[in-house]
């Protein structure tokens, strides 16, 4: 490969890895094309990219980037993956579909989170993680947990007290009508 041409493909993959912070390198050598292809749709549905990339030219336009550290030691084709909501969900999804008989040789290799080096072990880690959803949730939860406890404790006596007037009011309302409504009503024949 010329230079030239080296240089339009890393121009490249530096346009389209602008603004990831996050990613992981996975393996894909070894899968038959209908695999690939079923593989990349699935992932598509989920707004997560795959790329094959050379490492060397991969390096070198990550460089300076807070993926830079991501192909130290790399050795072989890889793929970088990113995209999802975050990382954590990238991660389960790596991870939930290396452990898929039907894409075999898919395997996480490692990535970057918040600029530190991720081994496949911590890869799998990440993935029992919360996602962000599942933290906001958590937060929401804690958040309003104390509030509905303070309601029902302020809302529960007066709702007590009402039932107990209510209830005083229907039986005063029973006693003074019932010889009345007795006499009132009509007799069998």
């Amino acid at each position: 490969m010329s230079k030239y041409v080296k240089n339009l493909v890393t121009d490249h993959l530096r346009q389209r890895l602008s603004g990831v912070h996050d990613a992981l390198l996975v393996n894909v050598i070894g899968m038959d094309a209908n695999a690939n292809n079923r593989l990349r749709k699935e992932l598509g549905q989920k707004n997560i990219h795959l790329l094959v990339v050379k490492n060397s030219l991969a390096a070198r336009a990550v460089a300076g980037t807070s993926l830079a550290g991501m192909f130290d030691g790399v050795t072989g084709t890889a793929a970088i993956c990113w995209g999802a909501e975050d990382i954590v969900s990238l991660a389960k999804e790596i991870t939930r579909i290396a452990k898929d008989a039907k894409y075999a040789p898919f395997a996480a290799r490692g990535g970057m989170m918040d600029g530190e080096r991720l081994s496949p072990e911590q890869v799998e880690q990440v993935s029992k993680w919360p996602s962000r959803t599942e933290q906001l949730s958590l937060l929401v939860g804690q958040i309003l947990g104390p509030g509905a406890t303070l309601a029902a404790q302020i809302l529960g006596p007066g709702a007590t007290l009402a039932g107990q007037i209510a209830g005083k009011a229907e039986g005063a309302e029973n006693e003074g009508a019932g010889p009345a409504a007795e006499s009132a009503a009509p007799t069998p024949a």
